[in-house]
């Protein structure tokens, strides 16, 4: 490999501008004005900023579940909402994963010998989302005119403990980045394989639909008894 391949990868995953760039994204999308360059870098942050998005319109439609006084239609229907764009959250963290490994591997990476991670980059990308949607809300929190007493002081030791995590979890993105490039370490994409949104594997669904032809599997079944 290349210095410049070499170079090229060791910046294609940068923890820290994954973070800023999420910062700034949901800034912008909360309607504030930022100067931090909004258009990702190449393919992967396009990647990440998708996935972000993603949990952006999570966060919101979850909060509109819990509106007081929401009927019980439109509970079912935000409900609805989050099951599918959750969906598309976990999809979207695959992607990533498989994004990397499309270019590692036209390095000859991860090493097949190097010893297995079991948090893939996408898994960690998706929780370093999470959290800078939690620091952003909880930093409103800490600004609010409005709250009762004491709830600045405990919302900025909220805010305290978050950027922590986010920076430690930042730290062991970067570290598994360089160990999965110096050929120490491994990661595989890890399918969530979600069930509740696919009617053929939610009983909660299939169970409640009925067909005078019957279900496929007993239409399968006849088919094969007629072939015997």
């Amino acid at each position: 490999m290349s210095e410049l391949q070499e170079n090229t990868l060791v910046s294609l995953l940068d923890a820290s501008a994954v973070t800023a760039l999420q910062d700034a994204t949901t800034a912008a999308w909360h309607g504030e004005a930022t100067g931090y360059p909004l258009k990702p870098a190449n393919e992967l942050m396009a990647a990440v900023l998708e996935l972000h998005r993603a949990n952006f319109e999570l966060w919101h439609i979850e909060d509109q579940a819990r509106v007081p006084g929401a009927s019980d239609r439109q509970i079912a229907e935000t409900k609805r909402a989050i099951d599918k764009v959750n969906q598309r959250r976990n999809d979207l963290a695959e992607q990533t994963d498989v994004r990397l490994l499309e270019t590692l591997e036209a390095h000859g990476l991860p090493r097949a010998a190097a010893e297995l991670h079991s948090e893939s980059p996408g898994l960690m990308l998706d929780r370093l989302s999470i959290l800078a949607l939690k620091i952003y809300h909880t930093r409103e929190e800490v600004q609010r005119e409005n709250a009762p007493e004491g709830h600045r002081q405990r919302n900025e030791i909220r805010l305290a403990v978050l950027l922590t995590q986010r920076d430690d979890l930042a730290g062991c993105l970067g570290a598994l980045w360089q160990n999965i490039l110096s050929g120490e370490r491994r990661f595989k994409v890890y399918r969530q394989m979600k069930m509740y949104n696919d009617p053929s594997l939610n009983p909660a669904v299939y169970g409640t639909q009925k067909s005078p032809a019957g279900t496929p599997e007993d239409t399968a079944q006849k088919d094969e008894e007629k072939s015997i």
